[in-house]
Formats: structure tokens, C-alpha cells, sequence
């Protein structure tokens, strides 16, 4: 009997530890479970709400690291550039691209170390190019811009522009601040270093000037986050093409394809969506992969189901590959700021019309903007640092892109948009960025839509009412709402410094029309609540997400694997 009881309390004994560890198990998987958002974990969840894949941004779709360019190299030096000697290096600058641009190959432009003083515009107009500098700190190459881009000749490729400005009568109007001035030319236009394929259109502003496209094949049908779609004729594509992929509204105010970019949701979009019937709403820059029968198979999804009232097409885009500006910095002075939109033109760089391309380790100090951007894709900007005494509009913009990865952006200046997604952007990225004064994430209406603001920190001190406007939705009431469907944040970092009242949560807020927004992993050193735009997703509030930090970096791994 006895021998039984101890034999019984002993298989108990064994019963209850296999329960304990049965317990402490399922309570790590479920605690595992939790370590990241439902909405990449959970099918069902996921199926509900539709988060776009972000991985194909970046030089060579992230598939391929920044190369370190070994082809010809070309010193400035040998065409008359002299650092430091005090002298304007305008004129030798030009003649030194010129030359490279005569060589085939791949050509590096290398610049001295120390100051160069720059006065005039340098185009780069080829492909297979790199300017380098020999770093962007003190011992690097500085390109020193002592007057702004107002007192040089009107560039030609701004001639829309400049007529766009004033027919409409553009201008800053600020009454309390007993300001009339009409609009700058390089208030989101221009730079010192430009990027363009000659004798191209890079935006368009007047419906006269709209060139006729080389239509090489009208699209009928395909899904969204897809990559294939049908075409009428495969007669005029290749395997290995980069051309450009058009949808229209040609259905006015109510067009079926205004309601997909919103995707339904409850905002009265601006007239800007239906005035253009002639001009694309959607835009990517798409390589084809494979064509069989009627069926293309391009490299990265596609952002909208394609519907025969879209009347898609894919057109001829011309444009430069593999150019690379890398290690150096640039210094303008100190100025006063006249107004908003009445920049002078202190401007580092515009990249125009470039695909696979790069700009990496560049230091920018008192620029109006740092770099602007419009009609690329798939090009890398990391490593940038903008400071200084003046105060910006932009620092690295993002507009009318595709598929760019911004990374490593540190902005320590006072800017109006330190991070900014302009009119037509889609599936672009910032990434391990930090913005240290005057933080906002900016959204700047103009049909953008699903991109990306990922593993950003940003510092900020809170209003008396314990608000702060990070989501900033900027941009004209005719081009509203702010952007459109599956804008996503992932793992907003937010440091909050200042007086505020600890006792209540700081609202996060500033935008009221961005519909279905993902945000997921904001957190910070306080309490937050969020007040974000119509049917917004919302998870991991106050949470970090420590597993999988980059969202870009979590769906490309998961797509190369």
C-alpha cells in the first residue's frame, strides 16, 4: 500500500512538472508571438489589411550594394581645378565633365581635397558616371557655392516652369508678415550638381508643352501586388527594358481610379485629379523581366489593379543609369530667409531622369534644399548629414519617384520638410533616418501613396496642450488629400524633450484626411496616443518593434530568401 501511494504521489510529481514546463512553453511561444505586429504574422489580419511590399526600393531594386567604381579615372585637376587657392572652379569643373563625358566606359571624375568654389551649374548628362570627392569631412572635398542659383542664366529645362509660375500667378502670400512675392523657380526645382537626360521633359506644367509619347503597348489587365500583367501587343517591348507604366483618370470627378488610390475611403480629393485627363495619375518605372504571348512579367509589383477605364499604357522612358555621386560636401552662406517658395536657389543637387544610381557619403551645410528629386527610380541616397544656421525647405525630397531608398539621413538644421513625400511618389522609403530640430513627416498630397517612413527617430518638445504635429500634411488643397492609401510607419522612435505634462499622454496628431495609414511601432521615452487621418491601422502603440526594427529590411530578406 505504502509502495503504491509513493509510486502514485511520484507520477503526480512527474504530471505536474510536465504541465509546468507545457505552461512556461506556450507562454514563450505566445510571448514570441507578440514580438512582432499581427499584420505580418497573422494570415487573417494580413488578408484584412493590405500592407505593400517596400523591399524592391533602392539601386538595383536592393539586390545589389553601392559598387566602389574602378573604371577610367579623370582628375579635375588635370583641367585647371585648384583647391584652396581662393579662385572661382566653375569654368574648369565644366570643362573636366565634358571631358569624361566624351570617354566610353565606365568613368570616375575624382576632385581634390579642400575647397572648391562653384558658381555655375554642373550637368550630368551620361550614364556609367561617377563624381567623387575625397571625403565629406574637414579632410574631404568641399564644393563651396558662394552665390545662389537666382544670379546665373535661366536653365533652360525650367522654361515650363518659369511660365507655369506665371501664368497661374504663384505666389507667397502672407499678410501678418506683409509678404507678396511670387514664387521661386528653385523652391523645388535646380541644383549646383543636376542629373538630366538633354532636351527632356522632366515634369510637366502646361498642357502645350506635353510631348508625344512612344506608346510601345497598351496594358489591359493586372492586379495589384502583382507582376504580371496582359498587353494588346508585345511587339514593341523587350526583355530587359526599363520603360514607364501609365494609368489615367479620363472619367472626371469621380473616376474609378481615384476611388482605388483612396481606396474608398471617406476624402473629397482635390480638382488636380480629374482637370489632367491627358496626363498619367500613376506612374512607375518598371524593367521587364519576361514576356510570353501576351503576358509581361516585370521585376516589381504593380501598385494598382490595372482596369480597361484606366486605359494603361507603357511608354518609352529615357533616362540615365548608373551614376554615382559620392564623398564630398557642400557649403553655402549664411543667409536670411526671404519667405516660403521664394528661395534664391541655394540647392545642392536635382537628380532628374536616373535608374540604378546613387548618392552616398555627402555632408550638405546651409542649403535651401539639399537634394530634390523627380522622374527616378530605384536609386539609393545613404549616408547624407544636412546642418547649419539657415533655415531649409527641403532636405532630401522625394517627388514624383519611384522605388528610392533614402537611409541614413541625419538632419540636424531647422527645414519646413526634413522628411517629404511629394506629389506622385509611390512605394519610396526613408529608412534609419534621425531629425534632430523641428521634426515632422511630411506627406505633400499629389496622389502619393504607399511608401514608407521606416525605423525613424525623431526628436520633438511638445505644444502646451501636450500635442505635437508630427504627421504633417502639407501640399495644395487641389492635389489633397495628404497621400493616398497604405502610407506606412514602421517603428517611429519619438525622443521627447521639453516641459509637458507627464501625468497625460502626448498626442501625436496633423493629419486629418491620410486614409487607411498603417502605423505600427511608435514609441518613444513617453505615452503616446495617436490621431491619425480616416481608417488608419494602428498596432504596437508604444511598443518598439525590436525584432524586425526596418520593415524594408524584414520583406526584402524575406523575398531574397
Amino acid at each position: 500500500m505504502f509502495q503504491s501511494t509513493k509510486n502514485r504521489n511520484f507520477v503526480n510529481q512527474k504530471v505536474i512538472i510536465y504541465a509546468f514546463f507545457i505552461a512556461i512553453l506556450f507562454s514563450f511561444n505566445s510571448l514570441s508571438s507578440q514580438e512582432l505586429p499581427e499584420i505580418i504574422t497573422n494570415k487573417k489580419i494580413a488578408g484584412q489589411n493590405y500592407l505593400p511590399d517596400f523591399s524592391y526600393a533602392g539601386y538595383h531594386f536592393g539586390e545589389v550594394k553601392i559598387p566602389q567604381k574602378t573604371g577610367q579615372i579623370i582628375n579635375a585637376t588635370d583641367y585647371g581645378v585648384i583647391a584652396n587657392d581662393g579662385l572661382d572652379d566653375s569654368k574648369n569643373l565644366i570643362k573636366a565633365i565634358k571631358a569624361s563625358s566624351s570617354i566610353k566606359g565606365d568613368v570616375v571624375l575624382q576632385l581634390p581635397a579642400g575647397r572648391i568654389i562653384l558658381s555655375d551649374i554642373l550637368y550630368i548628362e551620361r550614364s556609367n558616371f561617377v563624381l567623387r570627392g575625397a571625403g565629406s569631412g574637414e579632410n574631404g572635398t568641399e564644393i563651396f557655392c558662394p552665390r545662389p542659383m537666382m544670379y546665373l542664366k535661366d536653365p533652360e529645362s525650367l522654361t515650363e516652369l518659369r511660365e507655369y509660375l506665371t501664368t497661374f500667378d504663384k505666389r507667397q502670400r502672407e499678410k501678418e508678415n506683409n509678404v507678396d512675392l511670387p514664387f521661386s523657380q528653385y523652391a523645388w526645382s535646380g541644383g549646383f550638381i543636376w542629373t538630366q537626360v538633354p532636351n527632356e521633359r522632366v515634369k510637366s506644367y502646361l498642357e502645350k508643352y506635353d510631348p508625344k509619347l512612344n506608346v510601345l503597348a497598351k496594358v489591359l489587365t493586372g492586379k495589384r501586388g502583382e507582376n504580371t500583367f496582359t498587353v494588346s501587343d508585345v511587339n514593341g517591348l523587350k526583355v530587359g527594358e526599363v520603360v514607364e507604366l501609365e494609368l489615367f483618370n479620363k472619367e472626371g470627378e469621380n473616376g474609378e481610379i481615384i476611388k482605388a488610390l483612396y481606396n474608398n475611403a471617406n476624402v473629397k480629393p482635390g480638382s488636380h485629379h480629374w482637370k489632367f485627363p491627358t496626363l498619367p495619375i500613376v506612374r512607375q518605372q518598371v524593367e521587364i523581366v519576361k514576356i510570353a504571348n501576351n503576358k509581361v512579367t516585370i521585376k516589381t509589383p504593380l501598385l494598382l489593379e490595372i482596369k480597361p477605364n484606366y486605359q494603361a499604357q507603357l511608354v518609352e522612358w529615357k533616362h540615365l543609369s548608373e551614376v554615382g555621386i559620392e564623398h564630398l560636401r557642400f557649403t553655402f552662406p549664411d543667409t536670411p530667409r526671404v519667405a516660403h517658395h521664394v528661395e534664391q536657389g541655394y540647392n545642392a543637387m536635382f537628380l532628374t531622369r536616373i535608374f540604378n544610381s546613387w548618392v552616398s557619403d555627402v555632408s550638405i551645410h546651409n542649403a535651401e534644399s539639399g537634394i530634390l528629386t523627380e522622374e527616378i527610380s530605384n536609386v539609393t541616397i545613404e549616408d547624407i548629414t544636412t546642418d547649419g544656421n539657415n533655415i531649409a525647405h527641403y532636405t532630401v525630397a522625394m517627388g514624383g519617384v519611384h522605388n528610392v531608398l533614402v537611409k541614413n539621413l541625419k538632419v540636424y538644421n531647422n527645414a519646413v520638410h526634413p522628411l517629404s513625400f511629394n506629389t506622385f511618389s509611390t512605394k519610396d522609403v526613408y529608412q534609419n533616418c534621425e531629425v534632430f530640430t523641428n521634426a515632422n513627416l511630411d506627406q505633400h498630397a499629389g496622389a502619393n501613396h504607399q511608401n514608407l517612413f521606416d525605423n525613424i527617430k525623431v526628436h520633438l518638445s511638445p505644444k502646451e496642450d501636450n500635442s505635437y504635429p508630427l504627421f504633417l500634411a502639407g501640399g495644395a488643397d487641389y492635389w489633397k488629400p495628404s497621400h493616398g492609401a497604405f502610407t506606412t510607419f514602421w517603428n517611429i522612435n519619438v525622443a521627447v524633450t521639453g516641459k509637458f505634462d507627464t501625468s497625460k499622454p502626448i498626442v501625436l496628431n496633423g493629419m486629418e484626411d491620410g486614409p487607411f495609414a498603417r502605423i505600427i511601432g511608435v514609441h518613444g521615452n513617453q505615452n503616446f496616443k495617436l490621431e491619425y487621418g480616416p481608417d488608419a491601422y494602428i498596432e504596437f502603440l508604444n511598443q518598439p518593434i525590436q525584432k524586425e526594427p526596418s520593415l524594408y529590411d524584414y520583406q526584402l530578406k524575406k523575398r531574397l530568401k
